[in-house]
C-alpha cells in the first residue's frame, strides 16, 4: 500500500537550490535516532547529499561512516519526501528518499546509550536516541516527521511539505 501526504503553503519567490538527500530511519524499540549539527536548534535524521553514480543506500553507507564511524546495512525505502524549505537563508527544493537502516550488531549504538558526537565536514553533529512519544514536543525537520515516525506505517509514504515559514522571518531566524 502507498500512502500519499500533501502538506502546501504558498512558496517562496526565491529560485531554490535542488538537492538530492539520503535519511536513515535507525529505531530501536520505542526509539529513534537523530541528529543535529552544531549551531541548529533543530533535530533531523541522519543523512546526507547522494553523490552522483550513488544509490541511495550506498550514500547512507557512506554518510554514517563518515559522520559517526557507524557501519550500517541499509534496508527497504520508507518515504519519498519532496522538501521545500529555507536554512541560512536559503531556499531549497529537497528530494529525499528515506530508508530503514540497521547498525551492524555490536556497533556504538549496541554498546552505549549516547548521545554521540559525529562531525560533518568541520561541523560538530550530535546523535541522541528519542521515544517516539516524545516527537510530538520536538523542533524536529521536515516537522511531518514527528507523526509520521511515531505512528509508524506500511508500503512506501510520499510526502509534499513546503515550509510555511515566509523567507524573510527564516532570514531573521538564521542571522
Amino acid at each position: 500500500m502507498t500512502l500519499s501526504a500533501v502538506v502546501s503553503t504558498a512558496s517562496t519567490s526565491l529560485q531554490p537550490l535542488m538537492r538530492l538527500r539520503a535519511a536513515a530511519i535507525i529505531t530501536r524499540p520505542g526509539q529513534v535516532l537523530l541528529h543535529r549539527a552544531e549551531g541548529d536548534a533543530f533535530w533531523a535524521l541522519p543523512g546526507g547529499g547522494i553523490e552522483a553514480g550513488e544509490s541511495a543506500g550506498e550514500a547512507l553507507v557512506r554518510e554514517m561512516q563518515e559522520e559517526l564511524g557507524l557501519a550500517v546495512v541499509p534496508g527497504a525505502l520508507a518515504c519519498v519526501v519532496e522538501n521545500f524549505f529555507v536554512y541560512a537563508g536559503m531556499a531549497y527544493h529537497e528530494t529525499g528518499l528515506y530508508l530503514q537502516v540497521h547498525p551492524q550488531p555490536a556497533s556504538l549504538l549496541d554498546r552505549s546509550p549516547g548521545p554521540y558526537e559525529g562531525v560533518e565536514g568541520g561541523r560538530r553533529l550530535e546523535f541522541a536516541w528519542f521515544e517516539l512519544s516524545a516527537l510530538a514536543g520536538l523542533d524536529l525537520r521536515p516537522p511531518f516527521l514527528r507523526e509520521a515516525l511515531a505512528r509508524g506505517h506500511e508500503g512506501v509514504l510520499h510526502i509534499v511539505y513546503r515550509d510555511p515559514q515566509p523567507l524573510a522571518a527564516a532570514s531573521e531566524s538564521t542571522a
